[in-house]
């Protein structure tokens, strides 16, 4: 499927100031620089922000995490996730439609959905409060046919149902998720025919559907405050009390009385502990080590180079190569083993990039080539 951005993009984008500490808590999960591993949590989190993903908000994700953004525009278009349309401020309804779901029905939601919101997919309702898509399977193959709202999962559904939760959603109510013909989770139609007696003690609704009443968050957006439960790292560090943790953990269960006659078992005494790993060597220099490249006081003719055009260079590194007097292609190609260690060692929080990405060898080939050949040859890392 054919995936562009949005024909009509806002203006600009910002995390909320929440999700914005959620996000460099997020980018702290990865070694320095590693923070590209964080591109999918980021863009789904500012998608949950604002309801899809946009041109600036890619932008924007691309300047954080220091990566040239069409890397990001990547990401975006390829995980159909990733809403590149604006979607209803109500409900976003997606369709399974794949063989089980389609056995069992996804053609009539989707006649409903089409009646009732949009005659086609990923277009907004009349008063925009709607939309839909279909979806490829999601999961509840045994509870087919299914949709997704939301955080949550409507099972079990007939085209009258869906109305019914549609009618629901415009009132301004949330249905209760989870399977909408009676049944208790993902158990035969005709009910149980073995545990029988558990069926008994269970709880009102099985684990998914309690978890999604207790919460109450199914059509909310995520606004950050759900920053304690989903950054637990953060609670480690200068607020983590070992000695509570320690107080508050249980007692070690007391062993089992033998039974007569039985055989004890063996104790091995514990052996030495196992000598750690010696830690890998850097992949480069420290700071201060191999020698300065010559730099320049400004760019020559006052224009310098887009040094973004060298893959691993994003808008950080840039200004950092700037701040050192390297403007152009032809200094970063003149860059011998100890340059190179110099700069490595003070790129500050990105050691490893210069070699890792091949800064020198891409360089070289603009310098040669021209940029329009270089282009061509990075498609396939040809350098």
């Amino acid at each position: 499927m054919l995936r562009r951005l949005h024909h009509d993009q806002p203006a600009s984008f910002a995390f909320t100031p929440a999700n914005q500490a959620w996000a460099e808590a997020e980018m702290r999960k990865y070694p320095e620089g590693r923070q590209a591993s964080a591109v999918i949590a980021l863009l789904f989190r500012a998608q949950e922000q604002e309801g899809w993903v946009t041109k600036p908000m890619i932008e924007h994700v691309a300047d954080m995490l220091d990566m040239p953004r069409i890397r990001v525009l990547e990401v975006a278009t390829f995980y159909t996730m990733l809403h590149l349309h604006p979607v209803g401020s109500v409900a976003h309804v997606q369709v399974c439609g794949t063989l089980s779901c389609l056995l069992c029905g996804s053609e009539d939601l989707i006649s409903v959905c089409k009646a009732k919101i949009a005659p086609e997919p990923r277009q907004l309702s009349a008063d925009g409060r709607f939309s839909w898509e279909e979806v490829e399977c999601l999961g509840a193959c045994a509870n087919a046919p299914m949709i997704q709202i939301g955080k949550d999962y409507y099972e079990d559904l007939t085209a009258e149902r869906l109305e019914w939760l549609l009618d629901e959603l415009a009132a301004g109510r949330q249905p209760l998720p989870g399977p909408q013909n009676g049944r208790y989770a993902a158990e035969p139609l005709g009910g149980l025919t073995t545990l029988k007696d558990y069926e008994a003690g269970r709880a009102p609704h099985n684990a998914a559907v309690t978890l999604a009443v207790e919460r109450g968050d199914g059509m909310k957006r995520i606004d950050g405050t759900e920053v304690p439960l989903l950054t637990p790292w953060l609670t480690k560090g200068a607020n983590h009390n070992p000695g509570a943790a320690a107080a508050a953990a249980p007692a070690a269960p007391a062993p089992a009385p033998r039974v007569e006659g039985e055989k004890l078992k063996p104790v091995r005494k514990p052996g030495p502990a196992p000598k750690k790993p010696a830690a890998a060597p850097a992949p480069a220099a420290a700071a201060g080590e191999g020698r300065k490249p010559e730099g320049i006081a400004a760019p020559r003719g006052g224009q310098a180079d887009d040094l973004k055009e060298i893959e691993g260079i994003g808008p950080a590194l840039e200004r950092l190569c700037h701040e050192m007097g390297i403007f152009h292609f032809d200094q970063i190609a003149a860059w011998g083993p100890e340059e190179i260690a110099w700069m490595d060692g003070n790129l500050k929080g990105f050691r490893g990039r210069i070699s890792r990405d091949k800064w020198v060898a891409q360089a070289k080939l603009i310098v040669d080539e021209g940029l329009e050949a270089f282009r061509i040859r990075a498609k396939t890392n040809d350098y």
